[in-house]
């Protein structure tokens, strides 16, 4: 059995007063007892294992893995907020019969190794978006998956957090006090490895019990299809990427613009090369402070650090962005190539409005029937763009054929397409 403790009981906020009974005509009501506090795993069965850092006893590991059987829970930690990108910095690996690892992909880099011994068998992930670029980073690509966070989003949980999901499914908290570290740390802590180990412990319990619940509501389909799709899932670069510089509305013009673009590639080519977050090194504030300000010298420049530092990079960055010819400079907001907003959609097309109100009030009451979060169903992207310019020929057919071509997944466009045929009939002929 998993170690596990009792959570303390926090002390229960004092009643509001009740006005005053004849005590022979109220009968008391019965006192519940407050719930009962779920235990916190803070422990791993088996306690913590080192952290493999040496290549010669990866291949120890590999073989114990190849040994295993069933699929295997992974995860990875990275250090966002304190490094540079998004690599791993910690593996954690457990298989049935092989055990639980600890692995540092700073010391071994290559875990072709494990990804051999893993082989086809199925890789259980929480979230798995989060960690599948970084691992296959090491070496190590899934060729099939179990995503508990998107499993959880499929059962209609309400919190889909690994924690909540724990609860729901196991009665059992998970003490997350050290999600936010920093990872790149050597050596790490004890209570660190700890936390990182219970993230893979009971994942493949967790895994069981989910498939069940998927299979009973009818819905292990529509899992095999997104499951299927993570495998072939890579992020999508933001365009322009600058843009999301916090507190970018308060610069109001193209030339603006410029100076923040030419402020925020400088950050980002000093932060590569020191290996720092990019916030870390500057805050996105102390930009919007140094575009505003417009200094020429050193001296104009806002008392920060990083400022202070590398005064002469921000005042070429500012002098590039003031330089720049008009042609050049970034336009205010960057083109739309769909559909305008909803909110437009009364008054430059009505019947589009419409035909949207209808498919989504279909859309809700089937979601709601089945227990599903509606974008789960259809991303509001595809069908905003499928209902605005909808194909010539209202059928099912056309209209699978036109959410395909938006990306959307068969167990989807089985669903959404006959609803679409339903509205746009209602609409047309109404």
């Amino acid at each position: 059995m998993t170690a596990t403790e009792e959570t303390p009981q926090e002390p229960a906020a004092p009643a509001a007063a009740e006005p005053s009974a004849d005590p022979d005509t109220v009968e008391s009501a019965p006192v519940e007892p407050p719930p009962a506090p779920l235990p916190v795993l803070r422990m791993p069965e088996e306690g913590v294992p080192h952290v493999v850092a040496d290549e010669r006893e990866l291949d120890e590991v590999a073989d114990a893995i190849a040994s295993g059987e069933g699929p295997v829970a992974i995860d990875a930690e990275r250090a966002s907020g304190y490094r540079y990108g998004q690599r791993a910095y910690l593996v954690q690996l457990k298989r049935e019969g092989s055990g639980l690892w600890l692995i540092d992909p700073i010391a071994c880099p290559d875990l072709s190794p494990i990804d051999a011994a893993i082989g086809d068998a199925e890789w259980i992930l929480h979230a798995a978006t989060q960690d599948l670029t970084c691992l296959a980073d090491v070496g190590l690509r899934p060729r099939q998956i179990f995503d508990t966070e998107l499993a959880g989003r499929l059962l209609g949980l309400p919190r889909v957090g690994l924690a909540a999901v724990l609860e729901h499914y196991l009665g059992i908290s998970l003490a997350k006090e050290h999600s936010a570290v920093d990872w790149s740390t050597r050596p790490l802590p004890e209570p660190w490895l700890r936390y990182a180990a219970l993230d893979v412990e009971v994942l493949g319990e967790l895994r069981n019990l989910m498939g069940a619940d998927l299979w009973s509501q009818g819905k292990s389909d529509w899992a095999r299809e997104e499951f299927e799709a993570l495998l072939h899932w890579t992020p999508q670069p933001r365009p322009e990427p600058w843009r999301r510089t916090s507190g970018i509305n308060k610069i109001r013009t193209r030339r603006g613009l410029a100076v923040i673009r030419e402020l925020w590639e400088a950050r980002d080519a000093i932060a590569a090369e020191r290996d720092i977050s990019p916030g870390r090194l500057m805050p996105d504030a102390v930009l919007i402070e140094i575009a505003q300000a417009a200094p020429h010298t050193a001296a104009d420049l806002p008392r920060n650090r990083a400022a202070a530092r590398y005064q002469r990079q921000w005042l070429t960055a500012v002098r590039r962005g003031h330089d720049l010819e008009e042609r050049f400079l970034p336009e205010r907001s960057l083109p739309h190539d769909g559909p305008p907003p909803p909110k437009a959609w009364s008054d430059k097309n009505p019947l589009a409005a419409a035909r949207l109100a209808a498919t989504r009030a279909r859309l809700a009451e089937f979601a709601a029937e089945h227990t599903i979060p509606v974008e789960n169903v259809c991303s509001p992207d595809p069908l905003r763009r499928v209902v605005w310019s909808p194909p010539s020929d209202h059928t099912e057919e056309a209209f699978r054929a036109a959410l395909a071509e938006h990306g959307v997944r068969e167990w989807q466009r089985a669903i959404v397409a006959p609803i679409l045929v339903e509205a746009f009939t209602e609409i047309t002929t109404a």
